[in-house]
């Protein structure tokens, strides 16, 4: 695919955004935290991807070119938005909704306990990954989360496989760490 876009096939670049569109959303999400972060570093991914296809040299697998220009993203994304609010907020926000004044339950209250439980792991893992220092969280992600090996995910990073097995353990101490107090009030753990 790549060798025919390279060769004048400029609509075969769809398949290739249509292929990996969504793992790295779901990478950026990760990564950046915020939905619109994502959206935009896959945005600029793509772009940086189309400007730079005919330099690709198949010395390493595409996935891991690819990844190591969706990381280069995210961290100019951060860099630029430093010193910006984490998120913008609307007045909106702030009024109450004709769902919150109908209803008087929560909506929790109306779901499954194993999926309310479900969704609140979720939510604290993902909190423990976004908590993560910038160095360890995207090891932790492209190792535990994207399935890169060791290798492929210094080689995305620009780092020493060495380096990538020590921010590894560190990221997985931090995460669990984190998780530590929730699973130690959880009674449905077994014992």
């Amino acid at each position: 695919m790549i060798e025919a876009i390279n060769a004048g096939e400029i609509d075969r670049f769809y398949e290739l955004v249509q292929r990996y569109q969504q793992a790295l959303f779901n990478f950026g999400l990760r990564i950046c935290g915020q939905a619109a972060d994502a959206e935009d570093m896959v945005q600029d991914t793509f772009l940086n991807v189309f400007k730079y296809l005919k330099t690709f040299r198949f010395e390493t697998q595409f996935k891991n070119w690819l990844y190591r220009i969706a990381m280069s993203a995210c961290i100019k994304r951060r860099r630029r938005s430093r010193f910006a609010p984490e998120r913008e907020l609307s007045l909106d926000e702030f009024l109450p909704s004709d769902e919150q004044i109908a209803v008087d339950t929560p909506a929790w209250a109306r779901e499954p306990l194993d999926r309310v439980l479900d969704e609140e792991l979720a939510r604290r893992i993902e909190d423990a990954i976004l908590a993560l220092p910038e160095a360890y969280r995207p090891v932790l992600v492209l190792r535990d989360l994207e399935g890169f090996s060791t290798e492929e995910t210094a080689q995305i990073l620009g780092l020493t496989p060495g380096n990538v097995k020590v921010r590894l353990h560190r990221a997985r101490l931090f995460v669990r760490e984190q998780l530590k107090e929730y699973f130690s009030h959880d009674p449905h753990r077994s014992a």
